[in-house]
Order: C-alpha cells, then sequence, then structure tokens
C-alpha cells in the first residue's frame, strides 16, 4: 500500500488525545498507535473487513478501529449479520471461533496465534461426552466461553449476560453448567436453585434416594476466569474503607461473596450501561482492566476507581499492530471442520434466539 493511500494519522492522534487516552498511554507512544489505527481503518475498507472489538481490547485499540463493539453475545448476534467478506475478531480465539460458527462461508481471522483462555481450556468434549452419560437426559448450557468441539456436545450455549434466560426457558429440573464454577453458583442462587460439583462416577438413583446432598438442580464444573477468581471480599472492604459511597460493579465470573458484597453484577456491556444510566459518585468495576479505561474514556466526566492491576494475558496478545498484519497478511485464519460447526450452531443459534436476551438490570 502506497504511504499516500494511507489515511491521515493526525485526526486519529487527536481523537485519542480527545478521548482522553494520554491518561493510559504517553503521547509519543499514543502518536505511534495512531498511525497504525489509521492504516488499520483504511486496509479494512480496501479488504472489505469488518473489525469485532471485544470490551476487554486495550483503550488504543478499542477506541480506534472496531466497527462493532461489545460482549461476547453483542458480537456473536452483530457478526451473525455481517455481509462483509473478512471478520477480524479483536477478542480472545473462542470468540473467533463463534463468529466462524456462524459465519461458515466468512474469512475469520484473530490477531494473533493462540489468544486461548483459562476457562475454555479448563473443559474438554470428552469431558461433556462422560457427564453427558453419567447424567443422560439432563440438558447441558455451555458458557460461550469455550472451544467449538465443546460446543458441539451441548444443548445450548449462554452468556454472563443471558445466562438466566437460558436457564429458565429450559423449564428443566436439572442443568448441567459448564465451565465456570462462579458463574453457575452465582446463576444457580439467583435462580433459586442448589449446586454440586460432579463425582468421579455415576450415581444411581437408590444411592441419590439415599443421600440428601444428591438433591441438586445444577451440576456444576471446576473451571475458572483466571482474572475474576482474584478479586475477593477484601479487596472492596478496602476500597469503601477509602471511598464508602463507591458503587462497586462485579462480573458474575467472580467468585459468590464477591459478587455478593458488591452493590451490582452483570455482564460488561450490562456493567458499561449501568455507569452510563446511573449517577454515583465514583465506581470500580471488578473485571478486566482494560474494560475499566475503556469505560473511563467513554465517560469523562464521571469517577472511575482503578483497582486495576490485572489484565488478561491472552487479551493482551491482541495489539494493534498485529491487527494491522493479519488483514495484511490474512494471517491467523480460524477454521472449524464442518461436523463441528454444524453442531455448534445449533448451541449458539439457540442461545441467540432467546427473546431478552441480557436484560437483567
Amino acid at each position: 500500500m502506497e504511504t499516500s493511500q494511507i489515511t491521515e494519522h493526525k485526526p486519529m492522534f487527536e481523537a485519542m488525545l480527545a478521548r482522553k487516552l494520554d491518561r493510559f498511554y504517553p503521547e509519543a507512544e499514543l502518536y505511534v498507535k495512531a498511525k497504525v489505527a489509521a492504516e488499520i481503518n483504511w486496509l479494512k475498507i480496501e479488504r472489505n473487513a469488518v473489525i469485532l472489538g471485544h470490551n476487554y481490547m486495550e483503550a488504543a485499540l478499542f477506541q480506534t478501529i472496531p466497527d462493532i463493539v461489545g460482549d461476547s453475545l453483542e458480537l456473536s448476534r452483530r457478526a451473525a449479520k455481517t455481509e462483509k467478506d473478512i471478520i477480524v475478531f479483536c477478542g480472545v480465539r473462542f470468540m473467533a471461533e463463534t463468529a466462524k460458527i456462524l459465519n461458515p462461508s466468512k474469512t475469520v481471522l484473530i490477531p494473533a496465534r493462540k489468544a486461548g483462555c483459562s476457562l475454555a481450556e479448563s473443559i474438554t468434549a470428552a469431558d461433556v461426552r462422560a457427564l453427558k452419560a453419567m447424567y443422560p437426559g439432563v440438558p447441558v448450557v455451555t458458557y460461550i466461553n469455550t472451544y467449538a468441539d465443546v460446543k458441539a456436545e451441548t444443548d445450548i450455549c449462554c452468556t454472563s449476560g443471558n445466562a438466566v434466560e437460558v436457564v429458565k426457558s429450559l423449564n428443566s429440573e436439572r442443568i448441567i453448567f459448564l465451565p465456570d464454577q462462579y458463574l453457575a453458583a452465582n446463576i444457580a442462587r439467583e435462580t433459586g436453585r442448589k449446586i454440586i460439583f460432579p463425582s468421579k462416577t455415576p450415581v444411581s438413583a437408590e444411592k441419590q434416594a439415599e443421600n440428601p446432598n444428591m438433591d441438586w438442580q445444577f451440576l456444576g464444573w471446576r473451571g475458572a476466569c483466571e482474572v475474576h477468581e482474584r478479586f475477593t471480599v477484601q479487596d472492596i472492604k478496602n476500597v469503601r474503607a477509602d471511598w464508602p459511597d463507591v458503587v462497586v460493579l462485579a462480573h458474575p465470573e467472580c467468585p459468590p461473596d464477591v459478587v455478593e458484597a458488591s452493590d451490582y453484577s452483570g455482564s460488561t456491556t450490562q456493567m458499561i450501561k449501568y455507569v452510563e444510566q446511573t449517577k454515583a459518585p465514583r465506581y470500580l468495576l471488578l473485571t478486566e482492566c482494560s474494560m475499566g479505561d475503556n469505560v473511563a474514556a467513554a465517560n469523562p466526566e464521571k469517577e472511575m476507581l482503578r483497582l486495576c492491576s490485572i489484565r488478561c494475558p491472552h487479551m493482551a496478545e491482541i495489539t494493534l499492530e498485529d491487527t494491522l498484519a493479519a488483514l495484511q497478511k490474512t494471517q491467523f485464519v480460524i477454521t472449524v471442520p464442518e461436523e463441528i460447526r454444524a453442531r455448534a450452531f445449533n448451541a449458539v443459534d439457540r442461545m441467540i434466539k432467546i427473546g431478552g436476551l441480557g436484560k437483567r438490570d
């Protein structure tokens, strides 16, 4: 691409400053990032590409190049409707796989070789098949933070924003809910269900009748997000000691005691809306720290506390420079075998078709 073809980067730099991104980056670094962002925005037009940006992307990327931003649910819905030839997913691999599941004819790129996820890697398709064999007939709800082969073994997917609606839609006395133990426990509490975690062997009806502990409605799994599981009730107490009027928002992947000690719990999109629609003296978001930067940039008139020392190492693999390289070289193409994709599509599509998704505020 000729230099003269690249969109002028100075307006991009000025836009970054207007969004007060110099709170998070030195100006010299922002100037370099502005040049890269401007080139990406030119190239995505030239290549008929759409860029999806998850809420956990670093601010310099999130605030400049995505055509669509949001949580995994919103991006899944929008990915299903795109008419562009190329989808560049600025998020982790399971998200890009979901976009491919919904758009088999499109080229889906992820700007990193791996960009994994501790939750997605906590469970395998074989694990799900084993649970289904142990508890036949019990519907399986799988968090969208899983890989395609796990989704393929699932009855329906959910996100943190619509998990309650998905559970209610099944009208089932019992549900296997995978793989996040904390999200499962939080949803079980919210829906008034008792949760247990699987034993290594099937439990017969006779043994269950003998053991009252086998009276359960939710079967969970011991997976966890390596970011959200690190927040503690003591973190909240420490912040409230200095700022008693702070409003604390926790992602439902946090441990249940943290969620209970918070003022509000919701998906990333729900937390963003909460900040936008309320007037509090100050806010604290217990989630991935780049999202706190993005919310602060979008709401400069509101005071956001930064407990943020926790950055997702997998989300951090996605950079402006690598996004540009992905578009230039068509590299890190996401593929999903058709037999797996078709079965996973059913689980994702059922999730998307449920009415009232995410309306928990």
